[in-house]
């Protein structure tokens, strides 16, 4: 096993371009695009003086409307980042957007126009490329992008997708909270470790982020892409059966003021409203603490990030979880932009500071019972190249299923499946004789290819994960709530496994070998391993692995004696008519 770990913005003569490069922070409700030169980031904005972009389009006539100017028409359509990287409608936003019947993926209806998530995300992104184009006065052809730090594979490939089809090259997609704690190292220049709360539109992030000496290196994150303002957003307009864009106005003046109308609504009354969603944040941040195997006091600050933390509500929580008041320096809802900028400076220029971001869910392959063996952890740093030898578990295999998983359970079952493949042509040979070196290789955007080589004769097969199926509602936080829950559970049940099928494969191949070279044996010996395999067989269905170890080691010490003379029988034949000098 081996692991490759790249300095991701040491200059390379590739990354040495002439155009600049932008930053953009593709969010659920807004979008924001900013520029750095000589490590000061801004934010462009557009000719009417507009920062926070909304993120919406219209589709109506022969051009789509992007951001204010889709705000107020018909059949709009906004959030379309919740939809990134989905395969099937989530129950609860089936009735939040327009969507189209579909045998395959997600479309929506858009006026008269069926489009997918990834078109709808990429009209945003032009709209963002040809406000920093005009901002700027030259063409823009390069961007660092951000996404949550929960979007899986599928979610982060879709992003890129819509980038190609928006013109541009995406240099890197990094992870919000990172591109915010960037952000702010560089500003403040400060070193330790800090806490990175990202509440935003659509999706929560709650990342652990140490500085040292230049290096940003992400320890933990934990979030869930399925909570964010827009469900307070909900929660407002349900209460008063409003609208969700009166809801969103709401919201967003009460964080100054109170509201009078038909009915009194007090901060107090929104603060008790949202204290729910405000519990799940900080759920999700027990979980990156605990990750991390830091205690509140270990932390040197908490950085906010996203319009949602911007609510006096949640400013006062998260002042009280980690008993200190947060940082504010910068703007919210700008400060993902800020860092993208300067990621995308640092990766067209150089810089000296060397981001290190990490996979949020472990990645393996299925072995044998339905175990998982993970082969890139949770928390590891990226760009990452792991690689592990497997062998062959039958005599005679000629070929190897790999099936690539992604979560933190011991069993396939309870895992998320991302693809499968075979290699083939593997030599026949006794089971355990053939090396398989299966390689995992993510790259800095997270994306993940899986590689199979046969050591004997070089053949090999691989796969570019790019997965058909995305994570529902609140998938991503239940994996981790269920490694919470059942950890200790799987591990027992997993060990038991492992040894059943030790004890299964040692009766296959001491009968393979009493077939054999059963002369060995005399008939009492013989009678007495025959009971042993017998024992050995009832002790599988116990499900007590302590009985079936104890089982184990009866027939290994009955057929100690016969294995002996088995290695002396074949190095006589392997040595017959040679002569002493010749061995």
């Amino acid at each position: 096993m081996f692991v490759q770990l790249v300095d991701p913005l040491k200059p390379q003569e590739s990354f040495v371009k002439k155009s600049p490069a932008i930053g953009i922070d593709l969010g659920t409700t807004h979008s924001v695009v900013a520029f750095s030169r000589n490590g000061q980031a801004q934010v462009l904005t557009s000719h009417t003086g507009v920062r926070l972009i909304p993120s919406i389009v219209a589709y109506g006539g022969k051009n789509e409307l992007v951001g204010i100017d889709a705000q107020h028409q018909d059949k709009a359509i906004s959030s379309i980042k919740r939809l990134m990287g989905l395969a099937q409608v989530p129950s609860s936003l089936a009735a939040s957007y327009p969507f189209a019947p579909s045998q395959e993926g997600i479309l929506l209806q858009c006026g008269e126009l069926i489009k997918t998530p990834v078109e709808i995300s990429a009209d945003i992104l032009k709209y963002l490329k040809k406000i920093a184009e005009e901002a700027m006065e030259e063409s823009i052809s390069e961007a660092v992008i951000t996404v949550p730090a929960y979007f899986d594979e599928a979610a982060r490939q879709q992003t890129k997708e819509a980038a190609q089809l928006a013109g541009i090259n995406v240099l890197r997609l990094i992870n919000e909270p990172t591109a915010a704690a960037l952000a702010y190292g560089l500003d403040q220049k400060v070193e330790g470790t800090y806490a990175v709360y990202d509440f935003g539109g659509g999706t929560f992030d709650l990342s652990i982020i140490r500085f040292t000496k230049g290096v940003f290196q992400v320890i933990a994150t934990a979030g869930d892409t399925q909570l964010g303002g827009d469900d307070i957003d909900r929660l407002i307009a349900a209460k008063f059966n409003i609208s969700l864009q009166e809801a969103r106005h709401i919201k967003e003046y009460m964080t100054d003021h109170d509201v009078y109308a038909e009915w009194n609504f007090s901060k107090d009354d929104l603060r008790e409203l949202v204290r729910p969603l405000i519990a799940q944040t900080l759920e999700i941040c027990i979980m990156a603490l605990q990750d991390a195997l830091l205690q509140v006091t270990d932390l040197d600050g908490v950085v906010l990030v996203g319009g949602s933390t911007r609510m006096p509500a949640v400013r006062q929580a998260v002042a009280q979880f980690f008993d200190q008041p947060p940082l504010t320096n910068l703007n919210p809802d700008e400060v993902v932009a800020l860092g993208a900028a300067l990621q995308a400076e640092a990766l067209t220029v150089g810089s000296e500071t060397v981001l290190l971001d990490v996979t949020p869910l472990s990645l393996g392959v299925e072995t044998m019972g339905g175990i998982v063996e993970k082969i890139i952890h949770r928390n590891t740093p990226i760009p990452a190249a792991i690689a592990q030898e497997f062998t062959t578990y039958e005599d005679g295999q000629t070929a190897l299923i790999v099936h690539v998983v992604q979560g933190e359970r011991e069993f396939v079952k309870d895992c998320r499946s991302l693809a499968t493949f075979t290699l083939t042509g593997i030599p026949a040979m006794s089971a355990g004789i053939a090396r398989i070196r299966i390689t995992f290789a993510l790259d800095v955007d997270g994306l993940l290819t899986v590689s199979a080589k046969e050591m004997a004769t070089g053949i090999s097969q691989k796969v570019e994960i790019n997965p058909s199926y995305g994570l529902k509602d609140e998938e991503l936080l239940q994996i981790l709530r269920d490694n919470y829950e059942h950890g200790a559970t799987d591990i027992d049940q997993r060990l038991l496994i492992e040894t059943q099928l030790e004890a299964e494969q040692f009766i296959s191949m001491l009968i393979t070998a009493l077939n054999q070279d059963g002369d060995l044996v005399n008939v009492s010996e013989r009678q007495a391993i025959d009971q042993a395999i017998e024992d050995l067989r009832k002790s599988l269905n116990s499900e007590n692995k302590d009985d079936i170890k104890a089982q184990l080691r009866i027939v290994e010490s009955l057929t100690q004696d016969f294995a002996e003379r088995r290695i002396n029988r074949n190095m006589r034949r392997a040595l017959s008519g040679q002569r002493v000098e010749d061995v």
